[in-house]
Parts: C-alpha cells; sequence; structure tokens
C-alpha cells in the first residue's frame, strides 16, 4: 500500500506525464499547423530600395508587388496556395543587394523575386540566383549586354529605349549635337558607349559628342549645367541624352530651369525619368522636355485607366501615379504566374524552361510576350513633359520590338545572341557557332 507521500509523488509524475504528453501533443500539432501554413502559402521576394537615393524610384515597385500579389490572392492565388510577400530593403546599397538576395532564398525560403533597379545593384545579385538557383524578374530599363538564365528581363535594352529615342531627336528634332549625360556606374557608361559608337555611324564626328558623369546622389549641378549651355551655343541644334538615376534628377532639372534652359533650344531626353520622379518637382519649367519609356500613365486605353484606378484604389491615394518599371513588374508577375500554373510547380528549373514562348497583356493595348533570351517584346514611346506632371505621347514605334540581349552597334556584341530554349546558351556567337561560357 502505497503511504500518503509516496502516492503524492506517484500522483505528481502521472500528473506531470500528463502535461508533458499534452504539451508534446500540441507542440506536435502546432508544428504540423505552422508547416501546413506554410505549405498554403508561396512566398514571393520583394527586393527594392526603401531607404537611399534610390528610394524616390523603387520604393513605387515594392507597393506594385504587394498591389499584384493581393489582386491574385483575391483570384484564389496560385495553384490553390496564397502569395505571401516577403519585403527587405536594401538601401541603395549594391553589396547589400546580395546579401539580401541570398537571405530572401535560403532563410526565407521564395519562389522567385521581383527587384533591383540599378545595373550595379543587379550585377551584385547575380551570382547568387545562379548559385541558389532562383528566378529574378527585373523590371528596368538598362544596358544589355547580358542574358542570364535565372535572369528575366522586362525592362528595356537599349534597342528598346535609347536607340529609338536618339533616331527621333535626329529625324523629328534635326539634333547635331550630342550630350551624353549619366551617373556614373555600369548602366550609363555602357549606354552611352552603344549610344556613342551608334551617333558615329549615322555619322556625327567626335567633336559633337560630350560625355559626363556624376555620382549618385550628386547634388551641385550648376558648373554642368552651364557647360551644356555652352556646348549648346555652337550654332548646331543640341540635345541631352540622359541617363541620370534616382534623386539627383531633382536638382539636374531644376538648374536646368534656373539656367534658362527650355525644350525649343536644348531639349532633355530622359530614360530614368518617369511620372514617379516628376512627382516630387515643380515641372513647369520642365514643359517640352522628353521621355523615353515603354509606357506613359497618358495612354488612353481600357486595360490602362482600370490598372490606375485599382492601383489608386489600393493605394487610397487619387494623386498616386503610375509609370515604366510598374507596368514592367505587372507583365512579368503576370508572365511568372502564368508559367507556375503551365507547369503546376514553383520549381524554377520548370519555370524558367516555361517561360520563354509566354505571353501576357501590357497595359498599353498589345501583348508582350517572352524571348528565348529572356526579353520581352515592347512598344516604344517618346513623351513630353506637360506641366501637371504627366506625359504627352510625341511618337511611337508601329509595333512591338523584340529586345535584343546583345548590342548589334559594339564590336564583341554584334555576332551574339542570348538563345536559352535551343541554345541553352546566354552568349551564342552566331559566326562561329560556340557558346561563350557565362551568360553575360
Amino acid at each position: 500500500m502505497l503511504t500518503k507521500s509516496t502516492h503524492d509523488i506517484a500522483a505528481s509524475f502521472s500528473r506531470r506525464g500528463v502535461l508533458a504528453a499534452t504539451a508534446g501533443l500540441m507542440l506536435g500539432l502546432a508544428s504540423f499547423t505552422g508547416a501546413k501554413a506554410a505549405d498554403d502559402t508561396i512566398k514571393v521576394g520583394v527586393l527594392h530600395s526603401l531607404s537611399g537615393t534610390m528610394a524616390i524610384s523603387e520604393t513605387t515597385l515594392k507597393d506594385t508587388i504587394l498591389f499584384l500579389i493581393d489582386e491574385q490572392n483575391k483570384k484564389g492565388g496560385v495553384l490553390g496556395k496564397k502569395l505571401e510577400a516577403v519585403v527587405v530593403d536594401p538601401a541603395s546599397n549594391w553589396p547589400l543587394f546580395a546579401e539580401k538576395a541570398r537571405e530572401l532564398i535560403t532563410k526565407d525560403k521564395v519562389s522567385v523575386v521581383f527587384g533591383c533597379w540599378t545595373s550595379v545593384s543587379r550585377k551584385s545579385v547575380l551570382p547568387v540566383f545562379k548559385e541558389l538557383n532562383n528566378i529574378l524578374f527585373y523590371p528596368v530599363q538598362y544596358e544589355g549586354e547580358e542574358s542570364e538564365r535565372n535572369v528575366f528581363y522586362t525592362g528595356a535594352a537599349p534597342n528598346q529605349q535609347a536607340i529609338p529615342a536618339v533616331d527621333y531627336l535626329m529625324k523629328e528634332e534635326k539634333v547635331k549635337r550630342w550630350v551624353l549625360a549619366g551617373t556614373d556606374y555600369v548602366y550609363p557608361r555602357t549606354t552611352n558607349k552603344i549610344l556613342e559608337a551608334y551617333l558615329k555611324s549615322k555619322g556625327v564626328a567626335q567633336e559633337d559628342i560630350m560625355i559626363n558623369y556624376t555620382p549618385f546622389g550628386h547634388s551641385d549641378w550648376q558648373t554642368i549645367v552651364a557647360d551644356i549651355k555652352k556646348f549648346g551655343s555652337a550654332g548646331k541644334k543640341t540635345a541631352v541624352v540622359s541617363t541620370i538615376n534616382g534623386d539627383a534628377n531633382v536638382p539636374f532639372y531644376k538648374e536646368l530651369g534656373n539656367q534658362g534652359i527650355k525644350a525649343k533650344d536644348i531639349p532633355v531626353v530622359a530614360f530614368s525619368v518617369g511620372e514617379e520622379e516628376l512627382a516630387g518637382i515643380d515641372t513647369k519649367p520642365l514643359v517640352g522636355h522628353l521621355a523615353a519609356w515603354n509606357y506613359f500613365e497618358s495612354i488612353k486605353n481600357p486595360a490602362n485607366e482600370k490598372f490606375i484606378k485599382d492601383w489608386q484604389t489600393y493605394t487610397k491615394n487619387p494623386k498616386r501615379v503610375t509609370n515604366d518599371p510598374m507596368e514592367a513588374h505587372v507583365i512579368g508577375f503576370n508572365m511568372w504566374v502564368k508559367a507556375v500554373e503551365k507547369v503546376k510547380s514553383t520549381d524554377p528549373d520548370k519555370v524558367i524552361d516555361a517561360l520563354p514562348g509566354i505571353e501576357a497583356p501590357n497595359l498599353t493595348g498589345g501583348v508582350s510576350k517572352m524571348l528565348p533570351n529572356h526579353h520581352i517584346t515592347k512598344p516604344v514611346f517618346i513623351g513630353e513633359i506637360k506641366g501637371n506632371g504627366q506625359f504627352d505621347v510625341v511618337w511611337k514605334t508601329p509595333s512591338l520590338v523584340p529586345g535584343d540581349a546583345w548590342s548589334k552597334e559594339l564590336d564583341g556584341s554584334k555576332d551574339l545572341i542570348g538563345d536559352w530554349v535551343e541554345k541553352k546558351c546566354g552568349n551564342f556567337n552566331v559566326k562561329t557557332n560556340k557558346c561563350l561560357g557565362s551568360g553575360s
């Protein structure tokens, strides 16, 4: 017979056993529920600067992906699962982009990443996406000279923005002298190398080309703008082709106004200034200056009007603008959804193989297609800045233009193509029939 104290001890052990068993069961259920919850979502990485010099342009792209995810989840998600955004801030710090990309893929287990703006940030993350075999959708115009298996380029290649812009200025504005002004990093330098070669092939003399680079966030434009003004006073029609990026555009345009440079005298055509950037400055002195993009908010058609309305409803801001890189994210996101649904999997290898040939409507009335070189077809528009910060389209291509991964203007590139369908190569030389190794 048990004594009271022994009985109490036994009962105590018994209670502990029940509690332990119950706790174990609860923990097991919780972990099962957590695993089930994780299994019920598909994680989507968002890799855009929310602070630093590029936040002026990139923050709205983060909001765009959140909006697209919200819209897709209202339709039931993808493959019966909800999409879940994982947002990080690489803070306009190029090495940090690589760290954050690695974190998204290894720690957060995202199935795809939408992100980057500058080419230096994209170049920073390329080794990570290749090593870990994940997918990046890159939504911004860039210098080309690249075709990577793990990257899908939904922004413009040079033949979809820079070259048509120069053609427009030559033919319509009769420009004879050229200022190539850019931020000092890979996109402006490579784009200007392509443009310089293109201008010379059209008979433009070296002395009629002025090239200038400034650091990110540059704010003192007085001397440079004075130099541009002087360069444009030689009796030949002069234009500025601007690859200035980020918040440096605000003081640049202000200084143009301060020094009385009007569009009719020296027009500026910009590749990185859209509705979002103009929303923060007084645009009256800029009326008549130009931008080349593949989309403008002012383009009238039912698809664009619906998108603008839905976007402003989502952001609860009737003045929130739309712009070209946003549209690139719309196209890329919808292509990714279609590819995932086609292969019934988020497995990167399957999705990468499925994407070429996928089509998705753009917001300007056409249908864009993903090409074997991982670039897309896009229309090109030249827009003139209006006093309200919007653009009046003054020129457009008659049809969609296929993006060239490699520039026909550069000797080292003119024989190269990207083809991830048949050649399984990002830089295949059509003359030697050889793949030159890495995709970029």
